[in-house]
């Protein structure tokens, strides 16, 4: 006689057969908010309903929450930030995120069902969250919900990402005006008796990022050898300061110190010992390069204070602190150094994004290009 059911260890779930002649398991599961609940999983045979009992038992075992229904996007978004993107990523990335899910796709889509999200739904997100703010916030919204996306399909809840078939909204190419030769050779001469003068010879001379210059220590400067490593950059999110790696190709780089950085660079620590011996016990040793009177690190958006007041006083444009790195790499290009080298300097991950970024310098480089082509071509003088 046939068996409707076969035994498995306690915890292992079961299976027996339906009336209409399909095999059924029932798996105890955890569920995103932390409680467990029975999942149903069914099949043809007994083996097939098997294989799928083993693959909810895996989840079971590895933590991972099966819902019992299908997730509201308000329930899966805020669960994919806490448990698959906080513990992988930057927190400034998780506080972008944060900010589209809670302003926009939430409010706007967050009672949709995962299985139920349209391409329609998309689109409509997509023309408020534009109309709200702008095309580049929808843009960017876009992109966070097709990541969200990405993992509920990684995580076996939906079948297919809607948001990638539906075009982000267009968005104007912010035209990049770096700072001429001798705009910033200006820049560098009414900035030589701020406090911060080294911090700005290295934002120009070698594209350091502003977390980049407040997170440097001296134990990453060597002023003999005159090299340079970045190790650590400082950041502020949500009114906490904290430190972290740096991006890209950052962490990995030994740069070559330029000249005309060497000697601010000593200015900075004779000026430093001098503030820690005027400070005394109040002083805070941090083991950073640019730090206030008592001895705490600089804040980042006081270097890009400082930065913008120097400009302003001397009669200069106003750019951010940024486009220095713009800067360096027109001013590098310049003087013919190549791409690759402009990258790896810049600490950019890929070639495309040097290139991409830096198309300007490129259009000045053809130009002068097609001048030698244009000597090379002209036509002799008839005899």
């Amino acid at each position: 006689m046939a068996t409707s059911r076969k035994r498995n260890p306690n915890g292992a779930g079961t299976i027996t057969v339906r009336k209409d002649g399909r095999y059924q398991a029932a798996v105890y599961v955890l569920q995103p908010d932390g409680t467990r609940a029975r999942k149903f999983a069914y099949g043809k045979t007994w083996t097939e309903c098997d294989a799928k009992r083993r693959a909810l038992l895996d989840k079971v075992d590895n933590g991972i929450p099966v819902p019992t229904r299908s997730m509201k996007l308000s329930e899966w978004l805020p669960y994919w930030l806490n448990h698959i993107v906080r513990p992988h990523r930057k927190r400034t990335t998780v506080a972008k995120y944060e900010v589209h899910v809670r302003l926009y796709l939430v409010p706007m889509i967050g009672t949709k069902r995962l299985e139920s999200l349209s391409v329609a739904d998309v689109r409509r997100l997509l023309a408020l969250v534009a109309m709200k703010s702008s095309a580049a916030t929808a843009k960017e919204s876009h992109r966070v919900l097709r990541t969200a996306l990405t993992a509920a399909v990684r995580e076996e809840l939906v079948s297919r990402n809607v948001a990638r078939l539906v075009e982000p909204p267009a968005v104007a190419t912010h035209e990049i005006s770096p700072w001429s030769l001798d705009e910033t050779l200006d820049f560098l001469a009414a900035a030589r008796e701020d406090p911060l003068y080294a911090a700005f010879v290295l934002a120009v001379a070698l594209g350091f990022r502003r977390g980049e210059v407040v997170g440097l220590r001296w134990e990453n400067v060597d002023l003999d050898r005159r090299e340079i490593r970045v190790r650590t950059q400082r950041q502020r999110v949500a009114g906490e300061a904290y430190e972290d790696d740096p991006k890209g190709r950052r962490r990995k780089q030994t740069l070559p110190l330029p000249a005309i950085c060497v000697a601010p660079l000593r200015w900075q620590r004779m000026r430093q010992a001098a503030m820690r011996e005027r400070a005394g016990e109040t002083w805070e040793e941090s083991g950073y390069v640019f730090t206030t009177r008592s001895g705490k690190p600089v804040e980042p958006r006081n270097l890009y204070r400082s930065f913008t007041r120097v400009a302003k006083n001397a009669g200069l444009r106003v750019i951010r602190l940024h486009d220095a790195r713009h800067g360096t790499a027109t001013l590098l290009t310049a003087a013919g150094v190549a791409p690759r080298v402009v990258m790896e300097i810049l600490g950019h991950s890929q070639i495309a994004v040097t290139m991409n970024v830096y198309a300007h310098v490129v259009q000045e480089t053809q130009r002068e290009a097609v001048s030698h082509m244009d000597r090379l071509l002209r036509r002799r003088p008839r005899s």
